[in-house]
């Protein structure tokens, strides 16, 4: 199960796709946040700070890859595990994922299971990567 304050922004420009993810996601306990484009994905990630993206590739306009460089680019949401979420199958297009900053990369069409297990990981390491106030403060020396 995830922890209550677990965020994730999904990002697809198919609404079925949103709908499929967020049956996934929210009944294991994840609040969700959800956009159909780069403007409104990065809109909504420097607002609301998600623990975790997940993004699609393909969209109209700015696609996914320009918007996991956005996030790179941003000294504030660096640190935001993006996983690519997407149609695009070829080894090129995975390459090229983790280039741009990618944690990792689903292939459509995805096993629950697998997506479930994927990002549970990434919360995990993200957490164990943030320093705790409690562990920040123990670094002080006076």
């Amino acid at each position: 199960m995830s922890s209550a304050t677990d965020l994730v922004l999904v990002v697809d420009d198919q609404p079925t796709n949103l709908a499929v993810l967020g049956d996934l996601l929210e009944p294991a306990g994840y609040q969700l946040l959800s956009a159909t484009n780069a403007a409104d994905a990065l809109r909504i990630a420097r607002k609301a700070r998600p623990h975790l993206i997940l993004l699609d590739i393909v969209m109209p306009g700015t696609d996914g890859l320009s918007v996991c460089r956005q996030l790179q680019a941003d000294a504030a949401l660096r640190d935001i595990p993006v996983i690519f979420i997407t149609g695009r199958a070829e080894l090129a297009a995975r390459v090229e994922g983790f280039a741009a900053g990618g944690v990792d990369y689903i292939v459509k069409p995805f096993e629950a299971a697998e997506v479930l297990a994927r990002v549970r990981t990434h919360l995990e390491l993200a957490n164990k990567a943030r320093p705790s106030s409690t562990t920040a403060a123990s670094r002080v020396i006076w």
